[in-house]
């Protein structure tokens, strides 16, 4: 799972593999080490109507609804976001990148741009 944080905006990309366990386990999550401090970022899945986020003790968790995450999960659909609150949010599938990049991407989803060329 990636993360991405600009201003006001949170983005989540999750692999293959991110997506199959969040399906199992309802809850993902990564760390990071800076020194003596942790920082975390994790998925769950809720209770909630939509998309919302929070962080407490170093970690960001985004909270996922259970209908969205069972449509998301076993479905071709790409991601879902909200733009209605002060923080925007996107979770989506992380695709192969179309240019040569130096990070491993053999278990990201297949770039539908890719399929035009």
């Amino acid at each position: 799972m990636k993360i991405r944080i600009k201003g006001n905006s949170l983005r989540y990309r999750l692999t293959k593999t991110d997506v199959e366990t969040f399906d199992r386990e309802g809850y993902l999550e990564e760390t990071s080490h800076f020194g003596a401090q942790v920082f975390k970022y994790a998925l769950q899945r809720s209770k909630t109507s939509v998309l919302t986020a929070e962080f407490n003790n170093n970690t960001i968790t985004m909270y996922m609804p259970a209908a969205m995450a069972i449509e998301w999960t076993n479905t071709e659909r790409v991601g879902f976001e909200n733009n209605n609150s002060q923080m925007y949010l996107l979770i989506e599938k992380d695709f192969k990148c179309l240019d040569n990049v130096a990070e491993d991407q053999s278990d990201n989803y297949p770039n539908p741009l890719s399929l035009k060329m």
